[in-house]
C-alpha cells in the first residue's frame, strides 16, 4: 500500500494546467476477479487529473471511508498517485472506478447539464459492457441531472442499469460538508454487501 507521506502538492498554475484532462478508468484486467462493485465519480478535479488517480485530493475521503468500512483493508493514500499494489488491491477485489464526465473540473459544478445527460449515455455502454453486479454513482444531484430522475433518493435506485443493481452514494469530496468520513462508510457498505465484498 502507499507508503505514509509519500503525498506531494500542487500549485495552483500546475493544478490548473490539467483542466479539461480525462483520467483513464480503472477497471480489473482480463486475469483479474470479475468487476463485481463500480464506483462512478461526477468527474475528475484537477488533483485527480494531475495524478492520474481518482479521488485523489488529500481532502478527498473516498480512500478513508472504504477502508473504514472494510471494503479495504489496508490503506491508501492517493494523493501522490497510486503505488501499483494499491491498483492491484482494488483489481483483486473486483472494484473499478470511472467519471460521469470524463474531463477535470476544478469543481463538479462547472459541468454542463448536457455534459452530464452525455456522460449518463457513456455510463450505461460501460456498464452493459463490463457487466458489474452493482454501480454506485457519488453524488445524488449529478445523478438526478444525468439520468433524467429529478426526484431520486440517495441508496438502491427502482431500475437497475443493464442488470447491475443502481446505487447513489453520497459524494466524498471535502467540499461535502455534510457527510463524514463515518457516514461515508456507512453509505458505501451498502452496495458492497450487494456486491458480495462484506458480508450480508
Amino acid at each position: 500500500m502507499t507508503t505514509p507521506g509519500a503525498r506531494r502538492s500542487f500549485t495552483r498554475a500546475e493544478l490548473e494546467a490539467f483542466r479539461d484532462a480525462e483520467v483513464p478508468d480503472r477497471l480489473p484486467g482480463a486475469d483479474d476477479p470479475p468487476l463485481a462493485l463500480l464506483f462512478v465519480g461526477i468527474n475528475p478535479g484537477l488533483w485527480t487529473a494531475a495524478t492520474s488517480t481518482h479521488f485523489a485530493h488529500p481532502g478527498n475521503r473516498f480512500y478513508p471511508a472504504l477502508l473504514r468500512a472494510g471494503i479495504l483493508t489496508e490503506r491508501i493514500d492517493p494523493a501522490a498517485g497510486m503505488t501499483d499494489a494499491d491498483r492491484a488491491a482494488l483489481r483483486s477485489l473486483g472494484i473499478g472506478i470511472t467519471n460521469v464526465v470524463p474531463r477535470a473540473t476544478a469543481k463538479a459544478s462547472e459541468l454542463r447539464d448536457d455534459e452530464l445527460r452525455e456522460g449518463a449515455v457513456r455510463l450505461s455502454s460501460l456498464v452493459e459492457r463490463t457487466r458489474p453486479r452493482v454501480v454506485a454513482i457519488a453524488g445524488i444531484t449529478a445523478y438526478r441531472t444525468a439520468f433524467g430522475e429529478r426526484r431520486a433518493a440517495p441508496g438502491r435506485q427502482p431500475a437497475d442499469l443493464h442488470g447491475a443493481q443502481l446505487w447513489v452514494v453520497p459524494n466524498p469530496s471535502g467540499l461535502n460538508a455534510h457527510e463524514t468520513t463515518e457516514t461515508l462508510a456507512a453509505a458505501y457498505a451498502e452496495p458492497a454487501r450487494a456486491a458480495g465484498l462484506l458480508p450480508g
